[in-house]
């Protein structure tokens, strides 16, 4: 069938997933209210176009924190890329640096941080990182990630606990025998995340900043007043994020709280955002409403279910395709 949609890959991955890798995916927090009004928010969402413009041509391209991209659309961190092909991550890496744009590798990632960089040398890559109870283990994967040639740390700030996705209870959710957590598993069970440190503060940035030359990207954040804490601790970016809606049910969604981010901020920093992205013309809105380039989750993991890296890159290529025009159209 033609994917002529990300809703085509969305169909696709839901039909030949195992069912407990699409629930895991798929999964928001409690009612998933706030994963789906990520969706939502951008159907509210109207332009003002203008015409007679001359839109013969176009330029694409941007900049996050100094380094050209093709265009905004980066690929979020996302964990156990194995689930979707067995290549996992090594095949998300190969189709970023193909589509020349940002990948962020998770921290869970179903292959090393060296397996993810010799896959794809020379592409833009940035590191996610969860701060742990165990210290030591979080200092060695900034090491071992700038090292590399990552040239960005996003932290994620939303998960001092992690959210109640039910179908993963129901399911009893673990990862299959033969996949491992590979960046940890010298340190942790696998999926056991009470690893995790819920004491982290704003001044574990400075912290972080004492490991590393590294830019510091904080993702989760989703009101003015954090925007203005981050800035005051030196971040270099913010990703507006509520985890795709895995974490606190009934936060806002990502597009609606990027607006009083950007107004806090003041170009301060770069803004980026997640969640809910699923057409070229969403991209656009975000854009327009003060995001330097948007990151995509879910459908990153739809591409790759379909046929990895090749699948990858088509879902690109189309988010592409739909920005360009809805640029076009829009004057």
């Amino acid at each position: 069938m033609a994917m002529v949609c990300l809703s085509d890959f969305e169909a696709y991955a839901k039909k030949y997933l195992p069912k407990i890798a699409w629930d895991y995916f798929a999964a928001g927090a409690d009612d998933c209210n706030t994963r789906d009004e990520n969706i939502l928010a951008y159907k509210r969402i109207r332009f003002r176009p203008r015409m007679l413009r001359d839109v013969s041509m176009m330029d694409i391209r941007t900049k996050i924190l100094g380094t050209e991209i093709s265009f905004p659309v980066g690929i979020a961190p996302t964990g156990f890329h194995q689930l979707a092909w067995p290549d996992g991550e090594k095949s998300t890496a190969r189709a970023a640096k193909a589509m020349n744009t940002c990948y962020i590798a998770s921290s869970y990632s179903t292959c090393t941080l060296e397996e993810i960089s010799a896959s794809a040398p020379g592409g833009l890559r940035w590191f996610q990182l969860y701060i742990y109870r165990n210290r030591a283990a979080s200092q060695q994967l900034v090491q071992r990630a700038e090292a590399l040639g990552f040239q960005g740390l996003v932290l994620t700030t939303d998960v001092p606990y992690t959210g109640k996705r039910r179908d993963d209870i129901r399911n009893g959710f673990r990862l299959p025998p033969h996949m491992k957590v590979k960046n940890l598993e010298q340190d942790f069970e696998v999926c056991e995340m009470s690893v995790l440190d819920p004491s982290v503060t704003w001044n574990d940035i400075y912290w972080l900043r004492s490991l590393t030359h590294l830019p510091i990207i904080i993702k989760g954040i989703l009101t003015k007043e954090d925007a203005e804490l981050a800035v005051r601790h030196g971040v270099q970016g913010i990703v507006v994020s509520n985890h795709g809606g895995r974490q606190l049910d009934e936060g806002p969604a990502t597009v609606d709280a990027l607006v009083e981010v950007v107004e806090a901020v003041q170009g301060r920093v770069e803004v980026y955002l997640d969640g809910g992205i699923r057409k070229g013309s969403d991209v656009l809105k975000a854009l327009a409403l003060g995001a330097k380039c948007v990151f995509i989750g879910r459908p990153a993991l739809w591409g790759l279910a379909y046929k990895g890296e090749e699948g990858l890159q088509d879902v690109l290529r189309l988010l592409q395709d739909e920005f360009r025009l809805s640029m076009a159209l829009a004057g």
